[in-house]
C-alpha cells in the first residue's frame, strides 16, 4: 500500500512542487533583472511588511521567522508571506470554517448555576478559569471521564462503544492508516451502515498523505460511509496546507466522545513498533460535555460538506444520573483563524496558578520566549515543574531542536526527562491535583499557532489522579537530563541555532 502511495501520489507531488519552485525562481530572477522598478517595489514592500509585523504582532517572538526570512530574502520572503495572507483571507475552506465557527458559537450553552458554584469554591476563578468561558467554551458537570494510557485499553473501550451505536458515528482524525487498529474500526463502521447508522469520517489529507491514497474518501463513500479529506493536498503551492486538522474526535450518538493524543494507526496501540514503545493516551467522555465535542466536529464538517443547518438535531436528550460524576470538564478548540492562542493560554494559566507542581508530557518542545519565561518563572516560585520528552525521536531534527531549550530551562529550575523505552506522544499538563488538561496540542509552534486542535480541561476531578499516576509510571522509565547532557559541539550547536529560527516550517 505505502509503495503505491509513494509512487502514485507523493513522488509526483514532490516533482510538481519542485518544478513550481524552479519556475517561481526564474520568474523572480527575470523580473528583478529586467525591470529594476519591480525589484525596488518588492524591497519597499518587504520593509513595509516587516514594520507592520512589528507594529501589530501580539506574539512577536513567534513572528521572528517571518521577519528574518523577509529581510534575508526580500523577494522570496515577501512572496511567501503575501501568499499566506491571501490563503487565509480568501481561501474557500477557511472562509467556510469562519462562518461555521460563528454559527457554532450559538450552540455552546453555559449553565450559569455551574459558574456560580465554581466562583463560590474558587476565589481565583476570574484569573484563569474564566478565560475559557469568555472564549465561548462551557464548563460541564455530570460528565464521566476515563483516561487510558498507554492506549491499548482505550482502543478496546472505543470498539465496545462503537458496537453500541444506534444513530450516528462521527470521526475526525489527523492520521488514518489501514492496519489492525483502523481495520477493526472500519469493520464495525461497515456493519453499522447496514444497520442504518449514519457514519461520517473526516481526516486530514496532509496528515494522511503517506498512509492513504488520494481516492480514499471515495472508497469509504462506496461503503456507505460519508467521508471527506480536510484541506486536500494540491500540487499548486499555497500555504493553506500549512494549517492542518490535528484534532482527534469520535462522537457516538451524542452520548460518548473519545479524544486524546492517539491517531488511528497501529503504532499508537503498539501493534507496530516504529520508535520503541509508544506512550500515548485515549480518553472517553460520557455525559453533558459530549455536546462540545459534537459541535467541534460539526463545525469543520459543515465547512466542507454544508449538510447540517441545525446542530441540535444530534443532541442527546437522555437523562443523566448526576450523582455518579465529580468535578468539572471544559472541552475547548484551537483554531489558527483568530488572534487567540487558546491552547497556549490554557498551558500558561496552569503554570501561573500552580502552587505545588506542574507535570508535563509532550512529544515536541519548540516554544516561544513567553512560554520559556512562564516555565522558568513558575519553577523559580518553588513549584516542581517537570517535563517528559521522548527518548527515541520520530523526527530527529525536530527533537534535536527541542533539546536546544534544555539548558536554559534546566538552569531555570525546570526538570527535564526523556522516556528511554521509546516515544512519548501524550500532550498533558497536570497541576496541584486540581487541574489537568489533555488533548492534541503539542508544545510546538505548529500546534500552538498553525493547526486546528482540541483540548480538555479537568477541574477538581478525581480522574486527575489517574493522569498523575500515569505520569509517575512513565517517569520511572525515564532518564533525567543533566546540564552536562546538553553540551554539543560548536558546529552542531550553530546549525541547530539557525534551524531553530525556522522551526515553524518543520
Amino acid at each position: 500500500m505505502k509503495s503505491k502511495i509513494w509512487l502514485g501520489r507523493i513522488i509526483p507531488l514532490i516533482i510538481i512542487v519542485l518544478g513550481e519552485l524552479g519556475l517561481y525562481y526564474f520568474l523572480f530572477e527575470w523580473l528583478t533583472t529586467s525591470f529594476v522598478l519591480v525589484e525596488v517595489i518588492l524591497h519597499i514592500l518587504s520593509i513595509l511588511i516587516v514594520l507592520n509585523i512589528v507594529r501589530t504582532s501580539r506574539h512577536l517572538s513567534s513572528d521572528l521567522m517571518w521577519i528574518i526570512l523577509i529581510m534575508l530574502f526580500p523577494v522570496f520572503g515577501t512572496f511567501v508571506y503575501v501568499l499566506m495572507l491571501l490563503s487565509l483571507l480568501f481561501g474557500k475552506t477557511f472562509r467556510n470554517i469562519i462562518i461555521e465557527q460563528k454559527k457554532a458559537a450559538n450552540y455552546y450553552e453555559q449553565e450559569e448555576a455551574i459558574i456560580s458554584e465554581i466562583k463560590l469554591e474558587n476565589p481565583d476563578y476570574t484569573s484563569h478559569l474564566a478565560f475559557l468561558q469568555k472564549e465561548g467554551f462551557p464548563f460541564y458537570r455530570n460528565t464521566d471521564f476515563a483516561y487510558y494510557a498507554p492506549c491499548e485499553a482505550g482502543f478496546e473501550t472505543m470498539l465496545e462503544e462503537l458496537r453500541k451505536a444506534e444513530k450516528y458515528i462521527f470521526m475526525e482524525y489527523f492520521i488514518i492508516e489501514e492496519g489492525m487498529m483502523f481495520n477493526s474500526i472500519l469493520s464495525i463502521l461497515e456493519d453499522k451502515v447496514k444497520q442504518g447508522v449514519e457514519v461520517r469520517v473526516m481526516y486530514d489529507d496532509m496528515g494522511s498523505l503517506g498512509t492513504l491514497p488520494a481516492s480514499y474518501a471515495k472508497q469509504l463513500e462506496k461503503k456507505g460511509i460519508k467521508a471527506v479529506s480536510f484541506n486536500r493536498v494540491s500540487p499548486i503551492i499555497n500555504t493553506i496546507m500549512n494549517h492542518r486538522d490535528h484534532r482527534k474526535i469520535l462522537v457516538i450518538d451524542g452520548k460518548v466522545a473519545f479524544s486524546g493524543g492517539a491517531n488511528l494507526a497501529d503504532e499508537y496501540i503498539n501493534k507496530k513498533v516504529k520508535y520503541g514503545h509508544w506512550m500515548d493516551n485515549i480518553f472517553c467522555v460520557k455525559g453533558n460535555a459530549v455536546w462540545s465535542y459534537l459541535v467541534m466536529f460539526l463545525t469543520n464538517w459543515n465547512a466542507l460538506r454544508h449538510e447540517d443547518f441545525d446542530y441540535s438535531v444530534f443532541k442527546c436528550t437522555d437523562p443523566i444520573d448526576e450523582s455518579q460524576y465529580d468535578g468539572y470538564i471544559v472541552p475547548y478548540a484551537e483554531t489558527p483563524l483568530d488572534e487567540e492562542l487558546t491552547g497556549q493560554s490554557v498551558y500558561e494559566d496552569l503554570l501561573n496558578s500552580a502552587n505545588e507542581y506542574v507535570y508535563i508530557m509532550t512529544p515536541y518542545l519548540i516554544i516561544d520566549s513567553e512560554m520559556i519565561n512562564t516555565l522558568i518563572h513558575t519553577a523559580k516560585k518553588g513549584v516542581d515543574v517537570r517535563i517528559i520528552m521522548p527518548g527515541i525521536a520520530d523526527k530527529q531534527i525536530v527533537h534535536d531542536i527541542g533539546t536546544t531549550y534544555y539548558a536554559q530551562l534546566i538552569q531555570g529550575g525546570v526538570k527535564i526527562y526523556e522516556y528511554e523505552p521509546g516515544f512519548v506522544h501524550s500532550k498533558v499538563f497536570i497541576s496541584d491535583d486540581t487541574y489537568a488538561t489533555v488533548g492534541t496540542i503539542n508544545l510546538d509552534y505548529r500546534s500552538l499557532y498553525l493547526h486546528f486542535e482540541n483540548g480538555t480541561l479537568l477541574y477538581k476531578s478525581k480522574k486527575i489522579m489517574d493522569m498523575k499516576q500515569n505520569f509517575f509510571d512513565t517517569l520511572s522509565h525515564c532518564k533525567e537530563i543533566q546540564i552536562e547532557d546538553t553540551h554539543v559541539n560548536i558546529v552542531k550547536g550553530l546549525f541547530l541555532s539557525i534551524i531553530r529560527i525556522f522551526s515553524p516550517l518543520l
